[in-house]
């Protein structure tokens, strides 16, 4: 037995909140304080503390820091860096339910995550009046049901974990009954920064639905995945659920080749395919972390060449009004 079921939310409750406190758990000069204090004015810092025991102390460049730590650099404004960089809004068929790519759409489940990554495409988006909860899912389900060209539902956010087990199991009812629905995928990092949270509950009505079910979590850095996270994923995994991973290629935390061999490899010992290699999709306040594209393409096939094909993740850029991810040799040169 697992159970676990307030232990997840006590850890949620007990995330750090403060860049002060995060900067003196780790040991780091309080210089840094007022720019983080100043960019987390804008974006508010979280992070778990499990994570945080994952950072090195006293070196303010370690890998995982740098994804949570607010920085200055987010201030300023850069061309071509927007609020809304891959059309969620103009996707949006109805609050809270994005319909881009035939046969599947998604649900913003929740504005809620238990970490604020910097770099995050949905730093700006209006979660106060664009959650498919906002009704109790009847809108979204009803949506769904008029077409039947959806086979897959996509749970995203914010983390569609941080919700609880009986709002999740209520909403995952409300897909089985629309037959035409055949997968569900949760796009989700609370396995990685929140082990805790795979528990007895969430592993039974995963168990027991009629959908096939896939949990792409999120993994930019071997570092991220310690035993805690291995321990969580096997029981996931046993449910007969398709354990995937994205990564977003970030500069200075994995654009090297060999954290991104390493990072596939210990993806695989864990029982993860790498699924995406992301270019940064290009929302305001994250232009300190974009890989020029030649460079991305070049670690990409440095990485085809040491590694078999299925472990290699697609490199791939979400863009705006396309009908999919687009592939490096479609990719256009952002201006």
């Amino acid at each position: 037995m697992i159970t676990r079921s307030q232990d997840w939310k006590n850890a949620l409750a007990d995330a750090v909140r403060d860049p002060a406190e995060l900067l003196a758990l780790l040991e780091l000069p309080q210089q840094l304080l007022p720019a983080a204090r100043a960019a987390a004015a804008l974006f508010p810092l979280r992070v778990p503390r499990g994570f945080i025991a994952r950072m090195g102390r006293g070196d303010a460049n370690d890998p995982l820091l740098r994804q949570v730590l607010p920085l200055g650099e987010e201030l300023a404004p850069i061309p071509g860096f927007t609020t809304d960089p891959v059309g969620d809004l103009d996707a949006t068929a109805l609050p809270g339910v994005l319909h881009k790519y035939r046969n599947r759409t998604l649900l913003v489940a929740t504005g809620a995550c238990a970490i604020h990554c910097r770099y995050c495409f949905r730093r700006h988006f209006p979660y106060g009046e664009a959650t498919a909860a906002k009704q109790q899912w009847q809108a979204a389900l009803d949506y769904i049901a008029a077409d039947d060209t959806i086979e897959e539902v996509i749970l995203s956010g914010g983390d569609p974990l941080l919700l609880d087990d009986a709002r999740l199991e209520s909403l995952v009812d409300g897909l089985e009954r629309i037959h035409h629905v055949q997968r569900l995928r949760l796009h989700s990092r609370v396995p990685v920064v929140l082990p805790e949270r795979i528990d007895d509950a969430l592993l039974g009505w995963l168990r027991r639905s009629r959908l096939q079910p896939v949990v792409v979590i999120h993994a930019n850095h071997p570092r991220e995945l310690d035993d805690s996270v291995a321990r969580a994923l096997a029981p996931l995994r046993a449910t007969g659920t398709t354990l995937l991973n994205q990564t977003v290629l970030l500069r200075g935390i994995n654009d090297d080749t060999d954290i991104l061999r390493q990072l596939s490899v210990r993806l695989h010992q864990i029982g993860v395919l790498p699924y995406y290699l992301h270019l940064l999709d290009r929302v305001a306040g994250a232009a300190h972390f974009d890989v020029p594209q030649p460079r991305a393409m070049a670690l990409w096939e440095t990485l085809r060449r040491q590694l078999p094909g299925y472990l290699v993740p697609r490199l791939a850029r979400e863009q705006a009004g396309a009908p999919y991810k687009l592939q490096p040799s479609a990719i256009s040169q952002p201006t």
